[in-house]
């Protein structure tokens, strides 16, 4: 057996010296975007195609060296960055396979590489008078793709297009073992067996690395309107959704819920940003229609808000693309107003449409009969019922001594308020290691004993992104 500088240099003789970070130069990669997680790694490596991931993966097999995938490290449940402990892994960075392979606007697919920032794969589709709707927020300028497909990462479109798991088509694959899977179809029908590609879909890298992965184009839209409405509180958002589905039907693209305290928080550390009323309200809905036709979305909007009723405190609509941008801004600027802030304690959770208003009057109300005073940050997607639920103390300086001490308890009396609604703990963020126990309490034996047992079937030796999900 090779010692580990052994080791690291037949990979750089795979790879390339410049392709391997090793002591300090490597550190940066091992700390996740939250800043829960920081550990080690014996290095950081950059493949610049598949076969060196093979080639790579491979080695590491031979070695029983762990493997962690990596695309712009942008978890939120330290997936992406290497288990504390003795056991020795490597990170495998893919930001270097970067490439569109090909982009086929007649069958609306777009082959691309896992490293292609989800950012750069708006303007290709866009030229082409497609679209890409992948439509994450604040980490959209630095994940990945192959991030956002082990994570099955949803966003702002889920209401419309589905989450990355309806987006797929086909995948490329490394396995455990070094072998290459080349399921890159462009098929939309294809029941010639098992779909494979699912198993890798949302598995958080610990059955395989996605290399490569042919994703679904739309149309791109030619007409838009945005409304920013104030509701006298959640059970009103959920009424109105299911009003403006009535009236818009799969027009809506997004519909979006942001509580006071995200405002406060947005307002507090993202510049340029206001209030869009003169008044301030509780809570706020952002929804948006779209469609292919050039037809006005603004005065249909406008009327279906106007015959909803008493739920509404006010609302604007608007057909500018700038003034939507205003709005979108408080949207999207949370999750960097909250890290500025400092550690919370994050909830990614689902559960039914019609019961979103009910889960976030349970919870906050145990919360807040538990912890006197805590500060809840509850916003999301609210068509598809995620909502990221996320409580702190109001004095930032106060957080990491409360998360110290409470943190289980609060998960503990969060999560039950998501069982006792038939939900989920983990809607788009994945199980990474954050939540890695947690799912026994919320999965039957069965539903456990099947994934332990893909997991050994195609990974015996366990060294796929060990201690996440399984």
């Amino acid at each position: 057996m090779p010692n580990d500088t052994q080791f690291l240099d037949s990979i750089a003789a795979v790879i390339g010296v410049d392709a391997v970070l090793t002591g300090v130069a490597a550190a940066p990669y091992g700390k996740d975007w939250r800043g829960r997680y920081a550990t080690e790694a014996l290095a950081v490596v950059f493949p610049s195609d598949t076969q060196q991931v093979s080639a790579v993966v491979k080695l590491c097999a031979a070695n029983k060296i762990s493997i962690v995938p990596q695309g712009g490290n942008t978890s939120l449940c330290g997936g992406s960055v290497p288990l504390a402990g003795s056991i020795k892994q490597i990170i495998i960075n893919l930001s270097r396979m970067n490439r569109i392979r090909e982009l086929d606007a007649t069958n609306y697919t777009m082959t691309v590489e896992a490293g292609c920032k989800l950012g750069s794969l708006y303007a290709a589709p866009e030229a082409a008078d497609r679209m890409f709707p992948l439509g994450l927020t604040a980490i959209a300028p630095h994940c990945e793709i192959g991030g956002n497909l082990s994570t099955n990462a949803g966003g702002l479109n889920v209401l419309r297009y589905g989450p990355a798991r309806d987006l797929v088509l086909g995948l490329e694959v490394v396995l455990p073992d070094g072998r290459i899977w080349d399921g890159l179809r462009s098929l939309r029908k294809n029941n010639s067996g098992y779909d494979l590609k699912q198993l890798f879909i949302g598995a958080e890298g610990t059955l395989g690395i996605i290399t490569a992965a042919v994703v679904k184009l739309f149309p791109r839209p030619k007409s838009t309107a945005t409304a920013c409405i104030a509701v006298r509180h959640p059970a009103a958002a959920v009424a109105l959704l299911a009003h403006l589905r009535a009236h818009c039907g799969d027009k809506i693209s997004a519909f979006e819920l942001i509580s006071r305290s995200c405002l406060d928080l947005v307002f507090k550390h993202i510049s340029e940003t206001h209030e869009p009323f003169a008044i301030k309200h509780e809570w706020l809905v952002i929804t948006q229609l779209t469609d292919v036709l050039p037809a006005p979305l603004d005065a249909p909007l406008r009327f279906a808000l106007n015959t909803f009723g008493s739920g509404i405190i006010e609302f604007e609509v608007t057909a500018n693309k700038d003034d939507a941008e205003r709005w979108w801004k408080l949207r999207k600027g949370i999750a960097e107003a909250q890290k500025a802030e400092g550690l919370s304690i994050k909830h990614d959770i689902s559960v039914p449409v019609s019961r979103v208003a009910e889960f976030i009057a349970q919870a906050s109300a145990n919360l807040r009969t538990a912890f006197p005073g805590i500060r809840i940050v509850a916003f999301g997607h609210m068509g598809d019922g995620n909502i990221h639920y996320n409580p702190s103390m109001p004095d930032a300086a106060h957080n990491k001594t409360f998360i110290a001490q409470h943190e289980h308890e609060v998960q503990r009396i969060v999560y039950d308020v998501v069982a006792s609604l038939d939900g989920s703990i983990s809607a788009e963020h994945g199980v990474g290691q954050l939540k890695r126990e947690e799912i026994t309490r919320h999965k039957s034996a069965l539903e456990m004993e099947l994934m332990r047992s893909i997991k050994h079937t195609l990974d015996p030796q366990g060294i796929m992104n060990p201690g996440k999900v399984v």
